[in-house]
């Protein structure tokens, strides 16, 4: 493909070497350095005049620096001349913080000044993956492109779980019940879900479920797992309630804090999470962990923006 330059950030070199591989393109040269004061320096080190540039950085790990590298990049192509800058983010940082929750609170919406800051940056275009709240498409005046891991979702399911076709597919919140009702539909079962209250966040009080799971393998949907505390909660409500095995399948795995231990004291058969984070460091301290790539639906996404394709095929097919 004439005229692309696919640059990766620090946040997830793995996944852009893939999608990289993919597209049958070498990843552009660029140095990302700290300055003795922790300043970020970043030198693309090929030109970029008039080319067509797709940056992969993630919001994961030192995930402001990562998103002020991110900024830096677009920046440093933008002023380079590059055509376009597209920013190709699977896991978008500060996704959750997309609303002022209390009446009056005083509250940021940090997910609109991230949108803010990537427009003032130079950003042309954003592809992002399974985005919290799809709204946050609409905080941006430049078109995004909000993938879904779903597809990839379904092929591992029926690939992976005998019993599929006797399962109930279970949303951990009230917030997921679309997600959840979507694949449930798509792959003709029963859906179910569970009703939490928050004392404060990152803290549930007590649980309630919604739907039959008696006797069924129950497989728990969510856009995302931090701490996990909701997941594990959700498995043992799911098996007191009569559920014969539970599954977990979330796009993006964050596990941080006390995540890791939390999953491996969970009545889990396997936690799959797609690789828009990287996984090798939490596999190794939990086996029950499988990851699901999803490099071939970003690098399809790409390839058909370059060559002014819809993207739209994506969001119900995997590319092969």
């Amino acid at each position: 493909m004439p005229n692309i330059k696919i640059f990766s950030g620090s946040s997830h070199p793995d996944l852009s070497q893939k999608i990289a591989d993919r597209l049958g393109l070498e990843l552009g040269k660029v140095v990302t350095k700290k300055f003795s004061n922790q300043e970020t320096c970043v030198e693309i080190g090929e030109s970029v005049r008039g080319e067509d540039v797709y940056i992969v950085q993630s919001g994961c790990g030192e995930i402001n620096d990562n998103l002020m590298e991110l900024l830096i990049m677009i920046n440093a192509c933008k002023i380079a001349s590059a055509s376009r800058v597209t920013a190709v983010i699977p896991c978008f940082p500060y996704a959750r913080q997309d609303k002022k929750d209390k009446v009056g609170s005083r509250a940021p919406i940090s997910a609109k000044l991230v949108a803010n800051m990537l427009s003032v940056s130079g950003a042309d275009h954003i592809i992002t993956m399974d985005l919290h709240a799809s709204q946050i498409q609409g905080f941006f005046d430049i078109p995004v492109d909000n993938l879904y891991a779903e597809p990839a979702v379904l092929k591992w399911i029926k690939e992976n779980i005998p019993e599929w076709k006797n399962c109930t597919i279970v949303s951990p919140d009230a917030g997921g019940a679309k997600r959840v009702t979507s694949i449930a539909d798509r792959l003709n079962v029963d859906f179910a879900l569970i009703h939490k209250e928050r004392k404060k966040a990152n803290e549930v009080d007590r649980m309630v479920l919604v739907g039959d799971v008696t006797d069924r393998v129950a497989i728990l949907v969510d856009d995302m797992a931090d701490t996990c505390g909701t997941i594990c909660h959700a498995a043992d409500k799911l098996i007191s309630a009569g559920a014969t095995k539970v599954y977990a399948i979330l796009t993006h795995g964050i596990f941080s804090g006390p995540a890791i231990s939390r999953i491996n004291n969970a009545c889990f058969e396997a936690v799959v999470v797609t690789n828009t984070i990287p996984q090798e460091e939490k596999m190794k301290h939990c086996p029950k962990i499988q990851v699901i790539d999803i490099s071939m639906i970003l690098a399809e996404a790409i390839r058909r923006t370059h060559n002014g394709e819809s993207v739209s095929y994506l969001f119900s097919h995997v590319p092969l």
